[in-house]
């Protein structure tokens, strides 16, 4: 596990509150034949294991700083407008796999800092596999970690020994031809490509060298707050498509610096061939 006498006092109370969480979804996946699941959106399902992984996660980072807002999945935005600092959290990252008794699946809590009316940038962020009892954690300046291990990126530099990461975009969503275009453009190039399903530890297991990289369309910043911290201390880049910034979301493609431009470029690629197929470019 982490080790405390290298963490800031705020990265303490995100790794006894993660884990305090995900204690309690063990608990859960252990049942999950019982758990009561509704149905929120295509694919995109909410258990109650889910809210109540954030109403352990809200009283406990609450109640140590209770002047930070919250930024999450379930409950949305809450505290001050004028936040100074914020927790970005997904209580429940992988909730298709926890339902379906798969053991990936995580909370992550990012921590945002304020940099002006128009502008921020993640401070730390947390990482937390339960299933596994692995936890990815990193400060700005200070390094990234899976548990007590110094994490780099892969070192990797050809795409033909390459294996990326990536999330199909769910039924009735808009982006299906430009997902199935980015893959027949990169295929062809890679040793292979992942689809595991928790954006958070697409970007941590590339941030542990797993991965070369990772890329998705249409992400939330609950999804890649804590995970890009932890990718940019290992040394990887996480950028938009166009390499502008990536937080808050949208289209965002990671990796270790010789391929990350590589999966850019054949991201771009696939995303205008269907702009050009609806004769929009």
């Amino acid at each position: 596990m982490a080790s405390s006498a290298r963490l800031s006092p705020a990265l303490n109370v995100v790794v006894g509150a993660v884990q305090k969480a995900g204690k309690r979804l063990l608990r859960d996946f252990g049942e999950v034949e019982q758990l009561q699941v509704s149905v929120k959106g295509p694919g995109d399902f909410v258990s109650q294991a889910d809210l109540r992984s954030e109403e352990t996660l809200r009283a406990e980072l609450g109640r140590a700083r209770p002047n930070f807002a919250f930024l999450g999945e379930e409950g949305g935005q809450t505290g001050a407008d004028d936040w100074e600092w914020r927790w970005v959290i997904d209580p429940l990252d992988g909730t298709t796999n926890f339902l379906h008794g798969i053991p990936h699946w995580c909370v992550s809590v990012g921590i945002e800092r304020r940099i002006s009316e128009t502008s921020s940038e993640i401070m730390a962020g947390v990482i937390y596999n339960p299933a596994s009892d692995e936890m990815f954690w990193a400060e700005k300046g200070n390094g990234a970690f899976l548990n007590d291990r110094r994490l780099r990126v892969s070192g990797r530099r050809d795409m033909l020994s390459a294996v990326f990461a990536t999330g199909i975009p769910f039924a009735m969503t808009q982006r299906k031809p430009e997902f199935s275009a980015i893959l027949a453009k990169l295929m062809p190039q890679v040793a292979g490509v992942r689809r595991m399903g928790a954006a958070a530890l697409d970007l941590a297991w590339t941030a542990a060298g797993r991965y070369e990289g990772y890329w998705e369309l249409g992400i939330k910043p609950w999804d890649i707050a804590a995970g890009m911290i932890i990718l940019k201390e290992a040394g990887g880049y996480i950028t938009s498509p166009d390499g502008g910034d990536a937080y808050p979301g949208g289209d965002v493609v990671a990796g270790n610096p010789h391929l990350q431009p590589k999966l850019r470029d054949a991201v771009n690629e696939g995303i205008a061939a269907i702009a050009r197929a609806r004769g929009e470019g």
